[in-house]
């Protein structure tokens, strides 16, 4: 009877396996041209230009319609997608974490959060995985990041039975391009609107036993019929990674992950994974990431630019390519014409020379030309001068390449000559900058989602004491445990909003600075106002270094806190300035409400904050 259970299981966990390697085969066949596209980018982006996609998927070489032709490649597409990465990489967002409201508990969840996430994105490495989805995206036009829990990673915190650490684990965020991601449905903008999702990547064998405990059987590459896992059809493009592996051992494989959004029948969602058409693992979605604490998919996507009714967003590369092949046919036509006058093109008479000797020698100088008796002698075809269409033309595909592309000759260390003020300049940088306002808000959406699947999984695993160390407000260094549950904030925004660059933030301050506003009545600039300046010129830890009133703010955070239970007297080190101002600042605020016997705490800040003006007015006075 067991024996029966079993081999009945067995069978249903083939025809399951069998079913989603058929739908991965029939997405994988939906999405061939769209594939196609993004090979034809990335061979673009390399350098090699001379290949279009073949009507029956995949890209085919273009062929020279002489033997003489000149194809050479001026590649102006990698320049230019390189300095809209440059730009995108000085606009980078940062994530904060804004309270719900001014409450003690939502303050403190608020501060806990951003901690955490500056935390978390520094042990992932997340600026990089940034950096990697931005260029996958600006290539092929859309890239996704996978966030998971590595129970592997973080401080050893027990040891089992077995002499296995056991480790608290740590949030993992990895870039995943599009070659990997096969949705149910090609017309969804969103991933909020795709039931199922398939993520499918090669490995080796080895990694699936390693990682599933089970055998299964490798395919050589050249048997694999998934196009994105095979070498490019002119084998020039060099390409590493998870996505493209070039290898010829019999050892790899296709890992499909089909991850599905619950559903009645599967209130959890489910996750299948399947490799070498064996099943090894059927259950629920891992994590519970969704906005209301349901599962959903791990994975956030990042566009370039948003296409109407598409899953997978547009590209620069692709509007440049046309420009492109314009491009090399005129450079091409051109070194042609000058290789013509340069080299000349005789005019022989039949039988007037040995024509091999001519072909193969050319004219030399100082060569003794010896022709037929009688015969004409030979001569040079008068090939004209350049026609002024070539440079013409030429400039202009240059200047469309800025014009596609939203990077000028500006951003490229190219001063317009008619442009000599600093503040003309300014104004072409930030009309510059905002040509890539559209692909900075998509970056800046992408990024606040996997912000927030961040402190979903710490929410869900961190447990009930986790260690976490931050640097706090005022260059501080806060050592401290908390629960999983304090993690209730989720409403995250953006230091770099609307794409504003360090650049414009310092030359905003610098304007504020001279027209007053940011000083007193008296002219002087407050020491509070002199720190914030100069962190946001990248010198805050100069000024600490100079200055203590950062301590002393603390300091006086600090009496904030007793004040509440017990009276505190002002030491005469205090800079009674700044204890006065953060006293009041809290007196005014929505926490110092909340406070139990609100009456006596008030007179005891009342008391502390006139014995700091006392204090004052004696040190004044001497």
């Amino acid at each position: 009877m067991e024996q029966t259970d079993f081999s009945q299981k067995e069978k249903a966990e083939q025809r399951l396996a069998a079913e989603i390697v058929a739908d991965f085969e029939e997405r994988r066949e939906a999405r061939r041209r769209i594939e196609s596209g993004w090979l034809l980018n990335l061979h673009f982006y390399s350098g090699d230009q001379y290949c279009d996609v073949s009507p029956l998927g995949g890209l085919a070489e273009e062929d020279k319609r002489f033997y003489w032709q000149s194809r050479r490649a001026f590649n102006h597409i990698a320049p230019t997608i390189e300095a809209r990465l440059a730009k995108l990489e000085r606009l980078q967002p940062k994530l904060r974490v804004r309270a719900f409201s001014d409450e003690d508990g939502d303050i403190k969840a608020a501060k806990l959060a951003t901690g955490l996430l500056t935390y978390a994105q520094e042990r992932a490495g997340f600026s990089q995985t940034v950096s990697q989805v931005t260029t996958w995206a600006e290539i092929c036009g859309s890239a996704f990041y996978k966030i998971a829990w590595d129970v592997n990673a973080g401080r050893k915190v027990a040891e089992r039975e077995s002499g296995e650490p056991v480790y608290e684990g740590e949030v993992k965020i990895s870039a995943v391009s599009a070659f990997e991601i096969y949705p149910d449905f090609l017309n969804a903008e969103s991933l909020e609107e795709v039931q199922s999702l398939i993520h499918a990547k090669l490995i080796t064998v080895d990694d699936v036993y390693e990682r599933f405990g089970v055998e299964v059987q490798g395919t050589s590459a050249a048997a694999l019929t998934v196009d994105p896992f095979a070498e490019p059809a002119s084998g020039k493009l060099p390409l590493d990674g998870t996505t493209f592996k070039n290898t010829t051992d019999e050892n790899s494989v296709i890992l499909i992950e089909r991850y599905t959004r619950p559903t009645k029948a599967y209130p959890r969602g489910r996750l299948e994974i399947v490799a070498g058409n064996k099943l090894l693992f059927a259950g629920d979605l891992p994590y519970q990431n969704g906005e209301r604490g349901e599962r959903d998919f791990p994975f956030v996507k990042q566009d370039c630019m948003r296409l109407p009714a598409c899953f997978f967003g547009a590209s620069v590369v692709d509007r440049l390519i046309p420009v492109q092949r314009a491009y090399n046919a005129v450079r091409n036509r051109k070194h042609e014409f000058l290789n013509r006058l340069s080299m000349g093109v005789l005019t022989v008479e039949d039988g007037a020379v040995d024509t091999d000797e001519l072909a193969e020698e050319g004219l030399l100088p100082g060569k003794v030309l010896v022709y037929r008796q009688g015969a004409k002698p030979p001569e040079m075809l008068n090939c004209g001068n350049i026609p002024s269409e070539f440079a013409a033309e030429e400039a202009w595909l240059e200047k469309e390449f800025a014009l596609i592309s939203g990077v000028s000759d500006l951003s490229q260390s190219s001063t317009p000559a008619r442009v000599t003020s600093a503040t003309g300049l300014q104004l072409l940088l930030s009309q510059d900058d905002s040509r890539l306002s559209v692909t900075v808000e998509e970056t800046e959406r992408a990024v606040k989602k996997v912000g927030k699947q961040i402190l979903r999984l710490y929410r869900e695993f961190a447990g009930n004491a986790r260690l976490l160390t931050v640097a706090g407000e005022n260059k501080k260094t806060q050592v401290y445990y908390f629960n999983a549950s304090e993690l209730e904030a989720n409403d995250v925004q953006f230091e770099a909003e609307d794409g504003v660059s360090p650049e414009e933030k310092q030359a905003t301050i610098l304007k504020l600075y001279e027209a007053g506003i940011l000083t007193d009545g008296e002219g002087k600039l407050s020491v509070e106002n002199k720190n914030r300046i100069l962190e946001a010129f990248g010198f805050g830890s100069f000024e600490n270094a100079r200055d203590i009133s950062a301590l002393h703010i603390a300091k006086a955070g600090e009496e904030n806190l007793l004040l509440k239970t017990e009276a505190v007297l002002p030491d005469e080190y205090d800079e009674h300035d700044l204890h006065i101002t953060e006293h009041t600042r809290f007196l005014l605020s929505a926490q110092f409400k909340e406070c139990a016997h609100l009456d006596e705490v008030k007179a005891r800040f009342v008391a502390h904050i006139r014995r700091h003006k006392e204090q004052l007015t004696a040190s004044k006075a001497q």
